[in-house]
């Protein structure tokens, strides 16, 4: 008989109790890195500080219905309760606070005033260059396999190139975007994050803001190439399944072979000098990627930058200090 109780009470407790209560609790330790290439590189490495040279290390902790982001300089906590998200400046210690409709309101203007200058965007590209793009879409596993912060990874390699219609990349340039995302096995608990997430726009309740039918048919037009790299993911069946622990995403330029030749071209007729005097995109590119003539064949591609996110850490739990306002900070009116 009173297994029979005991029995009946759980079920009680797991249909009727606050679905706040049955709500599990993370804590993550993630860091993010983004390189340039060339003088931007340089200058982000001279005045970009500790974060341009080593990364941001961000906690993440969801506890219940709260919600906080914490890097060492700034932090976020959003309260799904409350209905608002507390906005912290760690080195001053303070924070401002916004409701939900506030940020509702302030995403519909942007979102208003970027379809108004869409509008009235005169058309950007000169006539007789309407150039037409095509994206393709690779997915393999590499077979590679490794342990990062303790977590047994596989490694997965997906690639984006977008490159002009009717040509090779090699013809007609173009970009290319590799990620190598190195998969642990499913860590169950990292969906909170997710879920949290998802609650947290539903509760904006953004009119819009979601593709819809009706986007998806018109971004398929305006891309035709989507389709068909959407249809090329599915038969290649990768397995994707699995909580990314590091994503190294690597993007480069490709060099058209008549940028190339004339970045070369220039380079003799002006001893070395002729790539400098090379005007527009074409001399952007070329100057990137086309090398010194005694280094050998020209170089066709430059890795314009890479970005690395790692998850370093996680805990199956979160106490209430992980999501509050730390002691001492003070209101900005």
């Amino acid at each position: 008989m009173n297994r029979i109780r005991v029995t009946a009470t759980l079920l009680f407790l797991a249909l009727f109790i606050p679905a706040a209560l049955l709500l599990a609790d993370i804590k993550t330790e993630e860091k993010s890195q983004v390189k340039f290439e060339g003088m931007l590189g340089r200058m982000m490495g001279l005045f970009g500080g500790k974060a341009a040279k080593e990364g941001v290390v961000n906690t993440v902790a969801v506890r219940g219905n709260r919600k906080a982001s914490m890097s060492d300089q700034s932090g976020e906590i959003i309260d799904l309760n409350e209905e608002k998200v507390y906005s912290l400046d760690l080195r001053k210690k303070t924070y401002e606070v916004a409701t939900f409709a506030d940020i509702r309101r302030r995403l519909l203007d942007a979102q208003e005033k970027a379809a108004k200058a869409a509008n009235e965007q005169p058309e950007a590209r000169p006539q007789g260059q309407d150039v037409q793009m095509e994206i393709e879409f690779s997915a393999k596993e590499s077979g590679q396999t490794r342990s990062i912060n303790g977590f047994d990874c596989r490694e997965v390699i997906m690639t984006v190139t977008t490159r002009q219609k009717g040509k090779t990349l090699e013809q007609g340039g173009g970009m290319v975007m590799t990620s190598n995302i190195w998969l642990a096995p499913e860590i169950a608990a990292m969906k909170e994050i997710a879920d949290f997430d998802m609650r947290y726009w539903q509760k904006l309740n953004l009119p819009n803001m979601g593709a819809n039918a009706e986007q998806m048919a018109a971004a398929l037009a305006m891309y035709p190439g989507m389709k068909d790299m959407m249809a090329k993911m599915q038969t290649q069946q990768v397995n994707m399944q699995g909580t990314a622990i590091l994503t190294v995403t690597t993007m480069e330029s490709v060099a058209s072979a008549e940028q190339a030749a004339a970045a070369e071209k220039k380079q003799d007729d002006q001893g070395g000098g002729g790539i400098g005097a090379m005007r527009g995109l074409g001399g952007l590119i070329g100057r990137k990627i086309v090398g010194k003539k005694d280094e050998g064949a020209p170089k066709t591609r430059a890795t314009i930058m890479t970005t690395n996110h790692e998850l370093l850490k996680i805990a199956t739990s979160a106490s209430d200090a992980d999501t509050a306002i730390p002691a001492g900070f003070k209101e900005k009116k």
